[in-house]
C-alpha cells in the first residue's frame, strides 16, 4: 500500500467524514488540525499592508494572506473589547452571553473552548482576556488583569500572578511558545494567543518607537470631517483625534515633583495648546498647527505597536515551521474589532463606520486553503467559535448563531451564505459619549439606527466608500431604505434581540484584580 501524503490525509480527514466522536484519540484524532488564533486588541485593518495599507508595512501579517486567505468583510457584531471576546468564545450575539457592555463573563455557560476540551484538544489561552472572571474550559490559562500594561507586564494563573521582565508583545509570545513545547503530544492544541497591543495608551518598545519617530504618517481623506448631513452622534462623541486625547495618549512629560493623584490629573488634560521642539527649536502649538501634530503623535506610538506585533507573528509562525507543526496547524490572525485611525477624525471603535466594523482575518491552512486567496464573503464574529468546531470535527449547537467558514476556506462559498448582518451597540454615554445604536451591513449599503436619539443614517458603500454621504432623507433612496429597514427587523427578530439590555450600564472598574505573587518552592 502506498503511502499516504499529509494532504490526502486531510481529505479523510473528521472534517470530510463527518463529527468525530469527542474520545476519539487515536490516528483519526491526530489528523485533526491545530489551532492557533492569535488575536490583537484595536488593531485596524489599514494598519496592515496586505489590507492596502498606506500608513506601514507588516510583512508577517502579510505572509500568512499570501501563504492562505485574505478575508475582507469580517466584523464584529459589538464592536467593544470584552463583548467582542465573549461573543467570539460563545458564537452569540451579547444579548444572549450576557455581555452587551463591559460586565463581568458569566463562565459557566458554554464556550467553545469546553467543547474543544471534550473533544480531546489541548486547550489554552495566554494574554489578554478582559472579561472580568477567571478562564474556564483551558487546560492552561495565564493572563493579564484587566487591560493590562505594556512594560514589565503582570500575568496570573490560577496559582497566583507573576511579573514578566520586558514588554508585553515579546512576553505573551515567549510564554506561547513555552505553553506550545510542554503541551501533551497526543492531541491537537487549541492556543488563544491573545496581545495588548495596539490598545491605547499605544506604548510601543524603544525599538519601534525610533522606527516611526521622525516618519510623517500620511492623513486619511475624512480626518477632519465636519459631519454634515450626519446624526447628532458623531458631533456628541468625545473621542476625537483633534480634541480628546489626553497628556498621557500624547506622551507629554510632566513636570518634576508631580506625583500620586496629582500627577493622574496632569496626564488626563486634553491639551488645547502643547509646548514641544521641532528642529532643534521650542515651539508652542494651537489650533491646526497643533491638530497635525497630535494626529503624527498618535499614529506613530500607534504603528510601532503594531510593528511589534507583526515581528512577533513572524516569530510564532518560525517557530511552528521549524517544529514541523506547519502542515498541520490553522493560523488564524485577527483583532477583537477594527479601529479608527484618524477617519472621520476619530480614535477608538463602538461606532458602526466600517473602520470601527471590519476585523481584519488573516488564515493559513496548508493544504486545504490556496495560497493568495481572498474572500468578499460576509463573515461576523459569532462565526469564529462554529468554525474552531468545525476544524476539529465536532457538531456545531444550535443556539449558536454563526456558521463556520471552512466552505469559504475551501473556494465554495454556500449560496445560502449570509447578504447581511446585524450590528448593536450599548454601551451609551461610556466612556467616549458614543450613542448606542444598531444597524445592518449588506455588501452595498450600511443603515444605522440610533434608537435612544430616533436618528438614522444610510450610506450607500459603492458611491461612497468612506461613508460621508448620508442618503437617509433622500426621495431617490427611499425604496433601498425602505428594503434596508425591512431586512434589519427580519435579522433584529432572527437574532432573538428582545432590547433587554438596552439600558444596562456596567462600570469597566468592576473587574479584578490579580492575586497576589505565585509562592516560590
Amino acid at each position: 500500500m502506498e503511502p499516504i501524503s499529509r494532504r490526502r490525509m486531510l481529505a479523510l480527514s473528521p472534517l470530510a467524514c463527518g463529527p468525530l466522536s469527542g474520545l476519539a484519540f487515536g490516528a483519526a484524532g491526530a489528523a485533526r488540525p491545530n489551532i492557533l488564533f492569535i488575536m490583537t486588541d484595536d488593531h485596524s485593518s489599514q494598519a496592515i499592508s496586505c489590507y492596502g495599507s498606506k500608513v506601514n508595512r507588516t510583512p508577517n501579517f502579510d505572509r500568512i494572506a499570501a501563504e492562505g486567505m485574505r478575508m475582507d468583510r469580517v466584523f464584529a457584531t459589538n464592536s467593544i473589547c470584552t463583548p467582542s471576546r465573549a461573543t467570539i468564545l460563545t458564537g452569540k450575539y451579547s444579548h444572549l452571553n450576557g455581555v452587551p457592555v463591559f460586565n463581568r463573563f458569566d463562565g459557566s455557560q458554554p464556550t467553545v473552548a469546553k467543547m474543544l476540551r471534550t473533544a480531546g484538544y489541548y486547550t489554552a489561552i495566554v494574554g489578554k482576556w478582559h472579561l472580568g472572571s477567571d478562564p474556564t474550559g483551558f487546560d492552561y490559562w495565564n493572563i493579564l488583569p484587566g487591560q493590562g500594561v505594556y512594560n514589565n507586564p503582570v500575568l496570573y494563573d490560577k496559582d497566583g500572578s507573576e511579573t514578566y521582565k520586558g514588554y508585553a508583545t515579546d512576553v505573551i509570545t515567549d510564554i506561547t511558545i513555552d505553553t506550545l513545547k510542554r503541551r501533551p503530544k497526543d492531541k491537537p492544541f487549541f492556543m488563544m494567543s491573545h496581545h495588548k497591543a495596539p490598545h491605547r495608551e499605544w506604548t510601543p518598545d524603544e525599538k519601534h518607537r525610533k522606527m516611526f519617530e521622525h516618519k510623517h504618517i500620511p492623513e486619511p481623506a475624512n480626518l477632519r470631517d465636519d459631519y454634515s448631513g450626519r446624526t447628532d452622534a458623531l458631533r456628541e462623541q468625545k473621542q476625537s483625534v483633534f480634541h480628546d486625547l489626553t497628556r498621557r495618549d500624547l506622551k507629554l512629560q510632566p513636570p518634576p515633583g508631580l506625583s500620586g493623584a496629582e500627577l493622574t490629573r496632569w496626564l488626563g488634560v486634553k491639551p488645547m495648546e502643547v509646548e514641544t521642539e521641532i528642529d532643534g527649536v521650542k515651539k508652542t502649538l494651537r489650533g491646526k498647527e497643533l491638530e497635525d501634530w497630535k494626529y503624527q503623535r498618535y499614529m506613530q506610538d500607534y504603528l510601532a505597536c503594531v510593528q511589534s506585533v507583526d515581528d512577533n507573528v513572524g516569530r510564532l509562525l518560525d517557530w511552528l515551521d521549524s517544529s514541523g507543526l506547519r502542515d498541520n496547524t490553522v493560523v488564524i490572525y485577527t483583532s477583537d474589532q477594527g479601529f479608527f485611525l484618524g477617519e472621520h477624525g476619530l480614535y477608538d471603535k463602538r461606532f458602526m463606520y466600517e473602520e470601527s466594523l471590519r476585523m481584519p482575518f488573516l488564515v493559513r491552512w496548508p493544504g486545504v486553503i490556496r495560497p493568495g486567496s481572498t474572500s468578499s464573503a460576509i463573515g461576523i464574529n459569532c462565526d469564529f467559535a462554529p468554525t474552531f468546531l468545525d476544524l476539529a470535527g465536532q457538531p456545531v449547537p444550535r443556539d449558536m448563531q454563526g456558521r463556520s467558514f471552512l466552505p469559504v476556506w475551501k473556494g465554495k462559498t454556500p449560496r445560502d451564505w449570509r447578504r447581511a448582518m446585524y450590528y448593536r451597540y450599548y454601551h451609551d454615554p461610556g466612556d467616549h459619549n458614543t450613542r448606542a445604536h444598531y444597524g445592518i451591513r449588506t455588501a452595498t449599503h450600511k443603515l444605522i439606527y440610533y434608537w435612544k436619539k430616533d436618528q438614522w443614517e444610510c450610506y450607500d458603500l459603492i458611491a461612497d466608500p468612506h461613508e460621508m454621504h448620508n442618503i437617509y432623507n433622500e426621495p431617490a433612496a427611499r425604496k433601498t431604505v425602505a428594503a434596508l429597514k425591512q431586512e434589519l427587523y427580519r435579522l433584529k427578530k432572527d437574532m432573538r434581540d428582545d432590547d433587554q439590555f438596552a439600558n444596562e450600564q456596567p462600570k469597566e472598574s468592576s473587574y479584578v484584580k490579580a492575586p497576589p505573587p505565585r509562592k516560590r518552592d
